[in-house]
Order: structure tokens, then sequence, then C-alpha cells
């Protein structure tokens, strides 16, 4: 084995891959890390068995029986995409994973020709925002009280889009 110096940092290589109907327990259990109300196990897998759905998951190399670290679901509609959710675990966030999943999606989407894509996000969480803001998504509406948080607060959804073409 292999030791470190005191200081070194390791690096972590991770892949990206599309997500099959069997990581539908993994992605409920990360999801659960994420959100006030999250999905099941039962509400993936009818995500993942419809024909519009697609996902990707970013797996560490080497490491693919820990699960997922994160994963993007997004549904396609005509000539549109719309990103179902997104989680990336909260131990690896600002790592560069979640711009990777949204790149993928983003990749599947200019390859199926389609004119725009959309996505619901939290007003209150900002790392997401910049993270949309950077991906060239721009604010086109607002659901307000749209998200219910623990403690009984709720936050706005703002609607953002993204042009690809």
């Amino acid at each position: 084995m292999m030791r470190l110096p005191f200081g070194a940092l390791r690096v972590r290589d991770f892949m990206v891959e599309p997500l099959v109907e069997t990581d539908a327990a993994a992605l409920a259990e990360l999801h659960r890390e994420d959100f006030h109300r999250p999905w099941s196990q039962i509400e993936f897998e009818s995500l993942l068995s419809q024909d519009t759905a697609f996902g990707y998951a970013v797996r560490e190399v080497g490491n693919a029986r820990r699960g997922p670290a994160g994963f993007v679901l997004a549904r396609r509609a005509a000539d549109e995409g719309e990103i179902l959710t997104v989680v990336v675990a909260r131990a690896l966030r600002r790592s560069g994973l979640g711009w990777k999943l949204m790149d993928a999606v983003l990749r599947e989407l200019h390859a199926a020709r389609a004119q725009a894509l959309f996505l619901e996000v939290d007003e209150s969480n900002a790392p997401a925002l910049a993270l949309y803001r950077r991906l060239g998504f721009r604010e086109v509406g607002r659901r307000p009280s749209y998200y219910d948080h623990a403690e009984g607060k709720k936050s706005a959804a703002l609607v953002m889009r993204r042009d690809l073409r």
C-alpha cells in the first residue's frame, strides 16, 4: 500500500455514465440527502422506464460499488429538455461533479438538436444558481413558496432556461 506524504491530497477520478433502472435504489438514497420530500426507489424506477427520460451518474473510478457520487435525471419533450433533479453527494460538492453531469445532459440535447433546456432551482441554493449561471442559464420565471424546508419555511423556485441553438 502506498502512503501519501503528510498533507498530500489523493486525486480522485470520476467517470460519467448513463443511468439505468437498476440505479433506482442508489438514486433514492442519494436524493434523501438533499430533499425535504425525497423521491422513492419506485418513483425513480418509473421515471427511468420512460422513453423520454434520461440521465447520468458520476461514479468514482475503481469504486463503483459505492454507488453514484451524484446524478442528473432529465426528460426530452419535443425540441426541449428539462432537468428533473440533480444531486451531488454533500462531501463532494464544489468539486466539479455537477458541471460534469450538466455537461453530459447538454451534449445529449445538442446531439438531439433540442432548442432549449429548462430547470427549476430553489432560490436559496446559491451554489446551484452559480453553476447554472456559469452554464448560460437565465431566469425566466418564478414559483413563489414552491419548496418546503424542514424547518417549515418555504422558498421560491426559479425557472431557468438555456438556449441550445
